[in-house]
């Protein structure tokens, strides 16, 4: 992240009288303050520290121990197959979560009805990614390309309303199907660089089969935080993002209300969530006919996240589902621009 850029954001919100205009010139995004306009946090800080918690966010997981993988992720599902029972969520479905050095770390953990051999269909095609991770509000589109026996991918990130893709911030990611056994699979996306100045993003999706009909699938993110993202979110924390939300309970209020986690950590755990739910969306929509799933994995994503008002349940149905028809058109000419076959 640029110096004039951190410290722009070090002025006290309440002394801005103007507005920070967000502007991408092909190799990244820069920032301008200009006087005279209505004073808007929104415009000041959501573009920014929107694409950095995106990025920044998720799923954040313990050291991987090579070798090990398969054998540790069954030893998770045998000590939590109670807590999956029992869970807040209504679903087989459970997440974990604490800070640590500045840097917030977050598991989801959850049974899909279906076999790891159609798991593994649909997320060891590359290009699927695309349609899965387009499903968040904050990535605004997504292309692939292969290249040199490797694919890649980019992400365009973005605020949660509708956004073309050129006022986004790219993010350059590498797949890699790092496992695929009978009974195991691992994948990682895989990012060297990230907002504000983060760097070494790893995603991964873990998957392992229970029987022949039910898989339990493990959503990570690993990253290296950075004093910008830091400084970031310490500054929306304390102004429009201080009323929002994760899961984790951390206590009960005195008039018996739950009180839930706040900050980065809440705001990282509703954004794990948002994006083990585009997996499943995904998975649960491929029944459909080829040109209408896109319709209907939209509404399948929004009616999953509504039911958790408290945290997820920030955006009218019908704008999400506007938002997302134009910049899947747009997501579809930047892959013919590319020159790829789009699934």
């Amino acid at each position: 992240m640029d110096r004039e850029c951190i410290r722009q954001m070090a002025v006290r919100p309440d002394r801005l009288k103007g507005s920070m205009k967000a502007r991408f010139n092909g190799r990244g995004m820069f920032y301008s303050y200009q006087k005279g306009m209505p004073s808007s946090l929104s415009q000041i800080f959501v573009v920014m520290v929107a694409a950095a918690i995106l990025f920044s966010s998720g799923l954040v997981a313990a050291a991987e121990k090579p070798g090990k993988s398969e054998e540790l992720l069954l030893d998770t599902y045998h000590r939590n197959v109670s807590k999956m029972e029992t869970s807040d969520f209504g679903l087989p479905l459970f997440l974990e979560s604490f800070e640590r050095d500045h840097t917030v770390h977050v598991d989801v953990y959850g049974i899909f009805d279906y076999s790891l051999s159609r798991v593994a269909e649909a997320v060891t095609v590359p290009a699927n990614w695309c349609d899965i991770v387009s499903l968040h509000p904050n990535v605004k589109a997504c292309t692939y390309r292969e290249k040199a026996d490797a694919w890649l991918l980019t992400f365009y990130l973005g605020r949660k309303e509708y956004q073309p893709p050129g006022d986004t911030r790219p993010v350059f990611c590498q797949y890699q199907n790092v496992a695929q056994q009978p009974g195991y699979l691992d994948i990682t996306l895989h990012a060297e660089r990230g907002p504000f100045a983060t760097k070494d993003h790893r995603m991964r999706f873990e998957a392992l089969a229970l029987d022949k009909n039910r898989t339990f699938a493990h959503v990570s993110y690993t990253y290296s935080d950075s004093a910008a993202l830091r400084l970031a979110t310490r500054i929306y924390f304390a102004t429009l993002g201080r009323d929002k939300v994760g899961f984790t309970v951390t206590a009960t209020g005195d008039n018996g209300e739950t009180v839930y986690i706040g900050g980065p950590r809440g705001a990282i755990e509703r954004s794990a969530i948002r994006y083990y739910f585009a997996i499943q969306s995904f998975m649960n929509t491929l029944y459909a006919p080829q040109e209408q799933r896109f319709g209907v994995r939209i509404v399948d994503w929004y009616d999953r996240t509504i039911r958790y008002r408290r945290q997820l349940s920030d955006w009218n149905k019908q704008d999400y589902l506007a938002s997302k028809a134009a910049e899947h058109d747009n997501q579809m000419r930047l892959q013919e621009q590319i020159g790829t076959e789009f699934h």
